[in-house]
């Protein structure tokens, strides 16, 4: 149900009054976000690094962790490989022919490369902890120095915030008000277009022949169409609802033209 004002429907001058009212409101909200700066987005930049830290450090201590395991169980591989060359070199001794006694040799020859690969193995992995190590060391000292930024940034943000929350509530809560009494589908276009504007203007007066928005001409019969107040008119150009400058509480000076004055005719002179 499109929604009344007075028991009756609004009517189009009415709608274009109160979203005039609204775009108002919500551009002096915009202006005490402004007076925030760029805090806002310093603060979710700092908190988005160090979330990326905290799982950059995460993500290598168990990289680490890993590499230690490793480490252990490529130690008791060696173990394992030292006693089984201890035992083959112990079979030697009772060999019965070739045979055997090459198999032993063999066996045993396999395990010490076995060894010598478990200790590479550990060496890399021993470098790869080192190397690790040192990256959670300057990726701690990192987390340590954004944690203390974001502090100071979100400080200063909640004091700048705390000066200006009443007065945002309260624009806030007029807006609101205000918004319940315009149609949902208007009030989406409306919302949508100043989405999409960078100033955040959604409705404009005309000014000086062009719309107050991207300042391009308007023909003299939409200026027309725009005065009666009869329909929503939106600028062809940048798609801001346009409305005339008295509708919007705005008096514009008439600049006269001076007027150009006639040259004299110079005076026959009497003969």
């Amino acid at each position: 149900m499109a929604k009344k004002t007075a028991g009756r429907e609004m009517t189009v001058e009415q709608k274009l009054e109160a979203l005039f009212k609204l775009q108002t409101i919500l551009s002096k909200i915009d202006e005490i976000r402004t007076l925030r700066g760029e805090l806002p987005l310093e603060v979710q930049d700092l908190e988005d690094e160090i979330v990326g830290l905290t799982t950059r450090i995460e993500k290598l201590t168990g990289e680490s962790d890993t590499l230690k395991r490793d480490i252990a169980v490529m130690r008791g591989k060696i173990e394992e490989a030292k006693a089984l060359v201890e035992r083959y070199k112990e079979q030697l001794n009772d060999v019965k022919n070739n045979r055997e006694y090459d198999m032993l040799n063999k066996e045993i020859e396999f395990q010490n490369l076995d060894i010598t690969l478990q200790e590479k193995r550990i060496r890399e992995a021993e470098t790869g902890i080192t190397e690790r190590e040192e990256t959670l060391q300057e990726s701690r000292h990192t987390l340590d120095e954004r944690r203390a930024d974001l502090d100071v940034k979100k400080a200063e943000l909640e004091e700048i915030i705390a000066e200006t929350r009443a007065e945002e509530d309260k624009l806030r809560e007029k807006a609101n008000s205000l918004e319940m009494t315009i149609e949902p589908r208007l009030l989406t276009s409306f919302k949508r277009i100043r989405r999409n504007s960078r100033n955040g203007l959604g409705i404009v007066y005309v000014q000086r022949d062009a719309c107050g928005g991207c300042f391009n001409k308007i023909p003299p019969q939409r200026q027309l169409d725009i005065r009666m107040r009869k329909k929503i008119i939106v600028c062809e150009y940048c798609g801001r609802i346009m409305i005339d400058p008295e509708l919007a509480g705005v008096k514009i000076e008439k600049v006269e033209k001076p007027k150009r004055k006639r040259p004299s005719r110079a005076k026959k002179t009497e003969e």
